[in-house]
């Protein structure tokens, strides 16, 4: 969304955007651009490829990727989240 939003607003000829994501768990230890040092701990990683159809310029295409870098999704996902789940109250 924030890719075609951004291009809808500067008026660029994207016409679609398709992104796929790919999800895997790795070694620490494998893992070079990682902070943690715990070499016994497993990673997730999210492989994204993101395919940006429409007659853009080289440019475009760069900056478009640079602006799906920094959504809020993206964003999210590299903070390291804490999800707590709870069973949902009953409807009254």
């Amino acid at each position: 969304m924030t890719i075609a939003l951004y291009a809808r607003t500067q008026k660029w000829p994207l016409e679609t955007v398709v992104i796929r994501l790919r999800h895997s768990r790795v070694h620490a230890k494998d893992c070079i651009d990682c902070i943690t040092k715990n070499t016994d701990t497993m990673l997730d990683r999210i492989d994204t490829a993101v395919d940006l159809t429409g007659a853009l310029t080289p440019e475009q295409q760069r900056k478009l990727l640079d602006v799906g870098g920094k959504c809020p999704v993206h964003h999210t996902l590299k903070s390291g989240i804490d999800i707590r789940m709870a069973r949902a109250a009953p409807p009254p």
